[in-house]
């Protein structure tokens, strides 16, 4: 399996479907900078999207983006940021190489789905923009589509811890 091959078979299309919509649609909008391709997966009725800013506490989360347009404009600024770095390697490729999602739980029409990021995408003339944190989203069922209802992001992530539990 390569790194842009969905874990879950079309034979789970819940799953499936979860993974297609927070990982790829996800990379690939963020890659071309189009909001457009990743946005139409949000419900923008009662969104809530925390920033964890590297813990595992909740004492230290806090309500980044209260709104889905809070988060389309921090997100278009990561990917614009992106876009103007000077990378070594194809950041599109580096993305799915360090995204990996497949814990997805769902229920009746809510699913919950863990996206960790642990690898980095090498600098043009040296080093390497690490990227290593986990996310929690919370999904829902909307006429036979999920859409993103909210999130808890940039939460700390060890992998060494995570292949203790394998």
């Amino acid at each position: 399996m390569n790194d842009e091959t969905n874990p879950f078979s079309t034979t789970d299309p819940d799953r499936h479907s979860i993974w297609e919509m927070l990982v790829r649609q996800d990379i690939e909008g963020f890659v071309a900078q189009d909001w457009t391709i990743f946005g139409g997966f949000f419900r923008r009725d009662g969104f809530c999207g925390l920033d964890a800013e590297g813990s595992l506490n909740p004492k230290d989360w806090w309500l980044r983006f209260p709104t889905v347009d809070s988060y389309r404009t921090a997100w278009l600024a990561d990917a614009k940021r992106a876009a103007e770095t000077a990378y070594a390697e194809d950041r599109r490729s580096a993305l799915y190489r360090a995204t990996t999602m497949r814990d997805v739980t769902v229920q009746g029409d809510t699913a919950i789905a863990r996206k960790t990021f642990d690898d980095g995408i090498a600098l043009h003339g040296g080093g390497v923009q690490k990227l290593n944190w986990q996310s929690v989203f919370f999904c829902a069922r909307s006429e036979q589509s999920w859409m993103i209802t909210g999130f808890i992001g940039f939460m700390a992530f060890d992998s060494v811890s995570e292949q203790s539990y394998a």
